[in-house]
């Protein structure tokens, strides 16, 4: 497969997971690895559940105000 194809297709499956809310792990162990190396990276476990209390708020408690 050309690489401008996968390239392509890893860009939509980016955005379908940001849609459905869902940030892309990958892309975070990357950054992560890239820009904060002295820091540990989260799990995929714990980076989803850190993902969903930021969006949603912890202990059922919603971060906007409706």
């Amino acid at each position: 497969m050309p690489e401008t194809k996968k390239t392509l297709i890893s860009y939509i499956k980016e955005t379908l997971l940001l849609m459905v809310g869902l940030p892309d792990y990958d892309a975070y162990v990357r950054h992560r690895l890239a820009r904060h190396a002295d820091r540990p990276v989260m799990s995929r476990e714990e980076f989803f559940r850190e993902r969903q209390e930021n969006r949603y708020g912890a202990n059922g408690k919603t971060n906007r105000c409706c």
